[in-house]
């Protein structure tokens, strides 16, 4: 089945999706200037030797990282059939940059998290057919032109256009080009570098010479080829936009473009919303049943495969390489998908023979030939681990969309309510030591830790109070985050009027709810943060309710439930088991 590519425009966001085969397997998304790819007047803010590199500003918000290698010369590792090996002078970063020193630069990989931008000197300008390397002297031809014929073809028309002083790529996309198809991308690109010079001429620095085109752009340019049945725009003015770009660059190509006019939004219209959802989970199903598990770290990205549901038909050696089988296939899909780069550790299935582990990393290696982005693999071990590693320009899609929990500010876990309980209890024992003799201490914190501190029938509030030797107030805070609480003194007398406004025999209005400190049919309830412990409350759970208190303490009460009032706003479960 061709390619289609699906694009939707928002005021603030543009989406762009590649589907293959009806599959999601591209997804690509703008919603600032594109930063990568876009060519600045830095200024060489500090040099480092003992990193030998040197930080430039770009005029972001932070400075951009200037490797000393990256000063120099040096061919590109995606391409082969160089002339000759480029020349290289001292690496040293102190003879190679000064500070305050002003020079052109490109961004070759864009911010992410904390760190800045980095930056190249050797400054490359794609077309749609070749790639224009100024200051350079050399001819490459693509490695995924496997053909040597068509290699050979190319690579003579390349050298014989090729200006002086220049170097040339030819991009995968120039396979089957006539010389006059390469003639006419080399001409706009040196167009296009000849404003470049004349901009950054009488441009100051630090300041943006050239911005790399938008996303549509880039699409058209990278991935609109004739294996792409129809690209699908769901904006007028984006695709009066594309319509201009594509007759520059491949007017055969027009009929492709759709405006697409339906209602309903045109992600929903070609399913891909659920995709998009799924492809944020951690977890991933395949076919058969079994599962791949997806966690991303700054360092790294480990990938786990497991047989899930899927229990074969024949055997368990069968059944174990036909789901690692179809999760190299997956994975390859995902790591595309979510534009995952860096080092990546995948963890397949034990298997005990070699051919076994060799048909599993042949296949892995096919399913990424399909991905333009570099990748690198190495041979399955023993334990079933495969290294590799898939060049990283930007964000993941992950890291685009989502924001570290405010919970756990990233970690996936937070402390548990008991572990909070007892973090409480033991800097109280600190605090008690700068408490004097008249004052009282009260805690306030989320209800189930609250709930903890007071324990079943109080026993946990009372026992700590006894050791403290002095009055305790717990009370419950549901605004408080499950980690943070509040601990603050008083005087006896003033904290017993305001703390305990109920007396034994008075009614009081209450929320119920589960708790595991109070077992049927029994059950907990909180008024306005004070714990009241409810003979027959356990029918009543999740309403309001009048109480009558039989016992009143400092932390907790004891009562009985008179009647429902109306069933509660909310069915928080306060404390939690």
């Amino acid at each position: 089945m061709a390619k289609e590519i699906i694009v939707n425009v928002l005021a603030r966001e543009t989406r762009v999706a590649l589907v293959d085969g009806g599959k999601l397997v591209e997804l690509h998304l703008e919603r600032e200037e594109q930063v990568a790819g876009s060519i600045y007047k830095c200024k060489v803010a500090n040099v480092l030797p003992g990193m030998d590199a040197a930080f430039v500003d770009i005029a972001l918000d932070r400075n951009a990282f200037l490797y000393a290698g990256d000063v120099l010369p040096e061919a590109d590792e995606d391409v082969q059939d160089t002339d000759r090996e480029p020349e290289r002078g001292s690496s040293n970063i102190k003879d190679l940059l000064k500070i305050g020193q002003e020079l052109l630069v490109q961004v070759v990989k864009a911010p992410r998290g904390t760190k800045g931008a980095r930056v190249s000197t050797r400054i490359s300008l794609p077309g749609r057919c070749l790639v224009l390397m100024p200051e350079s002297d050399n001819v490459g031809i693509s490695r995924k032109i496997d053909e040597k014929p068509e290699r050979d073809r190319l690579k003579k028309i390349a050298e014989q256009i090729r200006p002086k002083g220049y170097g040339i790529i030819v991009r995968t996309e120039a396979e089957g080009s006539t010389d006059k198809d390469l003639k006419a991308d080399l001409e706009f690109l040196l167009r296009m570098w000849d404003q470049i010079q004349s901009k950054a001429k009488t441009t100051s620095a630090p300041g943006l010479i050239h911005q790399d085109l938008s996303l549509l752009y880039r699409t058209i340019r990278d991935s609109f080829g004739d294996d792409v049945r129809k690209m699908f725009i769901d904006s007028e003015n984006d695709y009066r936009k594309a319509i201009e770009v594509v007759e520059l660059i491949s007017p055969k190509m027009r009929s492709k473009l759709v405006r697409y006019k339906e209602n309903e939004p045109i992600f929903e219209h070609f399913g891909l919303e659920g995709e998009i959802d799924r492809l944020l989970r951690r977890k991933v199903w395949i076919k058969s049943g079994g599962h791949v598990t997806i966690d991303q770290t700054e360092a790294l990205t480990t990938i786990d495969v497991n047989t899930g549901k899927f229990i074969g038909s024949t055997s368990l050696s069968d059944t174990i390489v036909k789901t690692n089988l179809e999760a190299a296939a997956e994975i390859a899909r995902q790591l595309r998908l979510r534009d995952i780069g860096g080092i990546i550790i995948i963890d397949f299935i034990d298997m005990s023979s070699a051919r076994d582990r060799n048909h599993v990393v042949t296949a892995l290696d096919k399913a990424l030939k399909k991905d333009r982005t570099r990748t690198k693999i190495s041979n399955i071990s023993p334990l079933g681990l495969v290294e590799m590693t898939r060049k990283r320009t930007g964000a993941t899609i992950s890291e685009v969309v989502n924001q570290a929990c405010p919970y756990c500010q990233g970690r996936g876990t937070i402390l548990s309510s008991e572990s909070v309980s007892l973090q409480i209890e033991r800097e109280l024992k600190k605090k008690v030591v700068d408490v004097e003799d008249d004052e009282a201490i009260v805690v306030y914190a989320h209800p189930d830790v609250a709930g903890y501190l007071i324990g079943g029938g109080g026993q946990t509030a009372d026992l700590i109070e006894r050791h403290l030797h002095r009055p305790l107030y717990i009370r419950a805070n549901s605004d408080l985050h499950i980690e943070n609480y509040e601990i603050v003194t008083g005087d006896i007398q003033e904290l017993e009027s305001e703390m305990l406004p109920h007396k034994k025999a008075s009614q009081v209005e209450c929320e119920v709810v589960r708790s595991s400190f109070v077992s049927l049919p029994r059950s907990a309830a909180w008024a306005n943060g004070y714990m009241i412990d409810l003979a027959n409350g356990g029918k009543y759970v999740g309403q309001q309710v009048k109480a009558r208190l039989t016992k009143v303490t400092r932390s907790y009460a004891q009562g009985e439930v008179i009647g429902a009032i109306k069933a509660a706003k909310s069915t928080r479960k306060l404390p939690a088991s």
